[in-house]
């Protein structure tokens, strides 16, 4: 339970990546969107050199025990997708999108945990989904015209509460939730009149 709790403030963390960036922008320090774009490319370099090193070369630092779960012992660790599908969603997207993206990760995803069971289930539970919706469209409102905010929140809620399967790997949501969210925002914004 404690290391499951540490997991979920880890996670949180994530959200003072786009309040550097908001913080940046209204101080007018210089923080541009491009430098931003940069510094999350390195933040994910530097996650998926970690991960080379724990996987290939057989560092194990104590802190791995700690974070990652017992199936990511000898898979990518949710740490380093967590890192690329927000630097992803920072690259592809304007921050209008990917902003919440990076939220309904940071902070939507572990507040919907806190209400799971954590058993592996293909759909979860509805209290589980709405919590997720919720949050995240709260999220993306500030961002977002109302409409796009929803749909964002829609994609989400899918990359969050349903189990993504290939062959026999189950695909982590850390990968997919900012990205879910970030092209169906881009989708209605781009399609759907609001």
């Amino acid at each position: 339970m404690a290391d499951e709790l540490k997991r979920r403030l880890v996670h949180a963390s994530g959200s003072g990546l786009v309040a550097l960036y908001l913080l940046g922008r209204s101080l007018e320090v210089g923080l541009t969107w491009t430098r931003f774009q940069l510094l999350m490319v390195a933040l994910a370099s530097g996650a998926l050199v970690l991960e080379f090193l724990r996987l290939q070369v057989g560092l194990n630092w104590r802190l791995y025990d700690v974070l990652t779960r017992e199936y990511e012992q000898d898979n990518p660790a949710g740490y380093a997708l967590y890192m690329i599908s927000m630097a992803a969603v920072v690259v592809v997207f304007e921050p209008d999108i990917a902003l919440p993206a990076m939220l309904m990760l940071s902070l939507g995803d572990p507040i919907s945990g806190a209400v799971s069971d954590n058993s592996l289930q293909r759909i979860k539970p509805p209290k589980v989904l709405v919590t997720m919706f919720l949050v995240s469209t709260v999220i993306a409102i500030p961002f977002l015209p109302l409409g796009a905010a929803v749909v964002a929140a829609i994609g989400a809620t899918i990359a969050d509460g349903v189990t993504l399967e290939i062959r026999t790997y189950i695909i982590d949501d850390n990968l997919t939730i900012p990205i879910y969210a970030a092209c169906l925002a881009f989708l209605a914004l781009r399609f759907v009149p609001l």
